[in-house]
């Protein structure tokens, strides 16, 4: 699965135990952030809440969870498209499927086999930053499932002839998934144009002449690289001891060696000083269009004003953009936004499906009107509390599973530094004012911030129809 490191509901999720005073202007949320934020943090982090780190650097958190006897394990490989560069572009996605075709004790197939066996299901995803691997099962299988994540990390199967029939797997996801998907291939572009200096313009799946030219010695290089235990970081949640878990991640990890640090993503996107344009046309049922703006990364302290201010904007039919585009302008039939979450600073995107035979030029310039009228007059209180309360309703939803648990703690470790943030988010959302996203709006929302794709739909021609070139005198 392919993943852009985005979240549409807000970055990760916001964190528990938010009192009556979380979504009011009570004297404690007017208080400084980090004093607020200190407080919450000591008397909100779960006790039972445990972590270790291997000799080989392998980071491991567990957060036991007795309700129901099942496991959720996430293994974060801090990897994704950020990391590779021409000629290998793709090569983060393309492991993704090869961690399923075989290792050492366990040829293709039977990873998939044998978890099912014992109760299990697993899947993966890829994006610009990370590589996920995700497994649910009994906790009556938790040493196998153990002996089998480490195999294959330890002893990978490099098959050649795997290896090619991977690739036209990939190739034809490609196909599916970009090429033929005329949203995925607009926003495909505008990354590229918004970035120029900054890997974030690969994207995660690789161009096609990479997928095509991979070559073993890249792949063992790779692999050898950015699969390390040093690299990684283990999240369970579920019915498990923490001893239990430390015991069989040193019996199944620990003797896989830690190799040298990953060279580091160094190069920073310098500012854009003017805006750019991508323009695609090719068959389609309606015109689409997709507007960027550059923003900071999750650790920014304006971040949770970043993810109000896009549930304002888009979040729902009671949105300033739905209700513009779709409801009075008639214009669209679908808007919606995404904010990357990353190492790195990234992009808040909007993204608006239009009406057939409308005008994307009206579309843009209403979109501009709405972006304008943030950063001019704020936003309402009303506005602010309804995105405020679903950023918390969504916080609620997660941690009723093991699996949101283990998700929301490895977002936290990996994207913020720190898993206990997690539990000290409610006093930054709490802290966020109408001044706050108003300020955030006029510093983003600049017409050289922004890069603008179009997608105009053309007649697809009927194999053996003349050309307009030929045709015309």
């Amino acid at each position: 699965m392919i993943q852009t490191s985005l979240t549409a509901g807000g970055r990760g999720v916001i964190a528990a135990l938010l009192t009556a005073a979380s979504l009011g202007a009570t004297p404690s949320a007017a208080q400084p952030r980090d004093r607020t934020e200190a407080k919450s943090a000591s008397r909100a982090v779960p006790r039972e809440i445990a972590t270790k780190t291997l000799p080989n650097g392998l980071q491991i958190i567990v957060w036991p969870d007795h309700d129901i006897s099942n496991v959720a394990l996430y293994n974060w490989f801090h990897v994704g498209s950020r990391n590779e560069r021409f000629g290998i572009t793709g090569l983060s996605h393309f492991f993704e499927h090869m961690m399923f075709n075989g290792s050492a004790h366990h040829p293709t197939g039977e990873f998939d086999r044998v978890m099912e066996e014992n109760g299990g299901a697993n899947n993966a995803y890829t994006s610009n930053d990370v590589t996920v691997y995700q497994d649910w099962f009994p906790r009556s299988a938790l040493e196998l499932i153990f002996q089998l994540e480490a195999d294959r990390i330890c002893c990978l199967t490099f098959d050649s002839t795997k290896v090619e029939s991977e690739r036209q797997v990939v190739y034809s996801e490609r196909r599916t998934s970009v090429d033929d998907d005329n949203a995925a291939l607009l926003d495909e572009q505008v990354m590229a144009t918004a970035f120029v200096a900054h890997p974030y313009q690969i994207p995660v799946i690789g161009w096609p002449s990479d997928i095509e030219r991979w070559k073993m010695s890249d792949l063992k290089s790779y692999f050898r690289t950015y699969y390390a235990p040093n690299n990684a970081t283990l999240i369970l949640a579920g019915d498990v001891a923490p001893e239990e878990v430390f015991a069989l991640a040193e019996r199944y990890f620990g003797p896989i060696p830690a190799q040298p640090p990953p060279p580091p993503v160094t190069t920073i996107e310098p500012p854009q000083l003017g805006e750019r344009r991508v323009s695609i046309r090719k068959p389609g049922q309606v015109p689409l269009l997709e507007v960027a703006y550059h923003i900071g990364t999750p650790r920014d302290p304006d971040s949770e004003a970043l993810d109000l201010l896009h549930m304002i904007l888009t979040s729902g039919e009671s949105s300033r953009l739905y209700r513009r585009l779709v409801d009075q302008d008639r214009t669209a039939v679908g808007v919606g936004s995404s904010v990357m979450e990353g190492f790195d600073p990234g992009l808040i995107t909007f993204q608006a499906t239009l009406a057939p035979d409308k005008d994307p030029a009206a579309v843009e310039s209403a979109l501009y009107q709405e972006l304008s009228r943030v950063a001019r007059d704020g936003v309402t209180e009303a506005e602010l509390a309804k995105a405020k309360n679903m950023q918390l309703s969504a916080y609620w939803r997660t941690l009723e599973t093991i699996n949101g648990k283990a998700s929301a703690l490895g977002e936290n470790q990996v994207f913020h530094g720190d898993w206990r943030k997690l539990f000290s988010s409610p006093a930054r959302y709490a802290a966020v004012k109408g001044r706050d996203i108003q300020a955030l709006a006029k510093r983003i929302f600049d017409d050289k911030n922004r890069t603008v794709g179009v997608l105009i739909p053309e007649e697809e021609r009927r194999a053996g129809a003349p050309s307009a070139a030929r045709g015309a005198r």
